[in-house]
């Protein structure tokens, strides 16, 4: 297939996510394996758009390799400064450390924090109940990640509010792929962490540094701080703004789609299926790149090795030749066998599972108490950086909220 002109890839950053869905479509239709060469003389690199070719490449890590780092930028790795984190490794040496890892995030341990999201949510929803409303990014959709990511990495309650210091600069930082402008805060979380580490190695406790800090890898070697810093790094970095982003979009789409939130309201056992439509639309990581480990030859197109190659997971997530000609609309009864909003294959995000229980409770919890809500998105501001797409700011009405 040749190129099409009219079939651009453009990466977004704040306002340019408004809607980025058209350019998706167009890339889908007419330029599925698209080619962007910097007229400036930059780097180039590969985009896909179509279900199919994203799929395979995801679960394909041979071909498509982590190593070289997520964004479509050249050198990544030696820029981050610190060993690679997991997201930048492959198998078999992401196996043997994930193994480890997602011993923390089983289902069953998942859900048995599920009382202190609760808890939470609920206290920062009578907040906004009891004002009429406020922006309900700050006031919920960001602080409550961060308080599961601090869970799961074991941070002492008296540690938090350095943590979410922490978190909301590298955060930030990493949005615009300008980690260095939080070298900072970065510095002082390794600090922190190291200490963690030793702490941890002497009175081990029921969260992910001590599973790490205890465990061996396939050949009996212990885990380096290196990595166990590169793990809170990644869990810092990829568990906060994503789940924000689906919390954000869930909300906008409940505000725009009344119809679908009646169905909610009053048949609560819809909420399962309304997650998994929220992740597929919402997609808060749009896209991570991969880089080519040999030649690829895709519809007609050759990929050269050492290439980086954009996965786009939310074209991927409306594709009409996997969702059928409404894959835009939002329909909470649609039944969806998979989507690419958590990856696929060995990078499957680990934190899924605590990802849908957040969204569960924080939904739940909004339209017990707050059935009549809205979000303007309009007065809404998106977050800059080209990979989440994520409200900054979102202005929430509890009008009509129950007594």
């Amino acid at each position: 297939m040749s190129p099409d002109a009219d079939a651009v890839f453009e990466p977004c950053s704040g306002e340019a996510w408004r809607d980025p869905f058209p350019m998706y479509r167009a890339l889908r239709d007419r330029d599925p394996v698209h080619h962007v060469d910097d007229p400036a003389g930059g780097d180039d690199y590969w985009v896909l758009s179509r279900f199919e070719h994203v799929f395979s490449a995801a679960v394909d890590a041979a071909t498509f390799s982590s190593a070289e780092g997520l964004t479509f930028t050249y050198g990544e790795r030696e820029k981050l400064g610190i060993e690679a984190p997991i997201v930048m490794m492959d198998p078999p040496e992401h196996t043997a450390l994930r193994k480890l890892a997602i011993k923390r995030f089983t289902p069953q341990q998942v859900q048995a924090i599920a009382p202190m999201i609760r808890e939470f949510v609920v206290e920062r929803v009578e907040r906004l109940r009891e004002e009429g409303g406020g922006d309900v990014v700050s006031a919920l959709l960001k602080p409550l990640p961060s308080l599961v990511v601090a869970h799961f990495l074991g941070v002492p309650q008296e540690d938090r509010e350095h943590f979410d210091r922490w978190t909301q600069a590298i955060v930030s930082a990493n949005a615009t792929g300008d980690v260095l402008s939080a070298k900072d805060a970065v510095a002082e979380m390794f600090t922190y962490f190291a200490g963690l580490i030793e702490a941890r190695r002497a009175a081990p406790k029921d969260d992910m540094i001590s599973a790490l800090v205890h465990g061996r890898l396939k050949d009996g070697e212990e885990v380096s701080p290196a990595k166990i810093l590169g793990m809170g790094f990644t869990l810092v970095t990829g568990g906060n703004d994503t789940t924000t982003g689906l919390l954000g979009g869930a909300l906008d789409l409940l505000t725009r789609h009344p119809e679908q939130r009646a169905l909610l309201v009053d048949d609560p056992s819809l909420m399962k299926g309304a997650i998994e439509e929220f992740l597929r639309l919402t997609a808060p990581v749009q896209g991570l790149a991969r880089t080519a480990t040999r030649d690829v030859e895709l519809e007609g197109r050759h990929i050269p090795r050492g290439r980086k190659v954009m996965l786009l997971y939310a074209s991927a997530n409306r594709d009409e030749r996997e969702y059928g000609p409404d894959a835009d609309a939002c329909n909470l009864r649609r039944r969806i066998r998979r989507h690419l909003t958590f990856s696929y294959g060995p990078h499957h995000c680990i934190g899924a599972a605590a990802a849908r229980l957040q969204a569960t409770v924080a939904l739940e919890e909004i339209l017990r108490r707050c059935p009549d809500f809205s979000v303007d998105a309009e007065a809404g501001r998106y977050a800059p950086g080209h990979f989440v797409r994520r409200f900054e700011t979102l202005p929430f009405d509890a009008t009509g909220a129950a007594a």
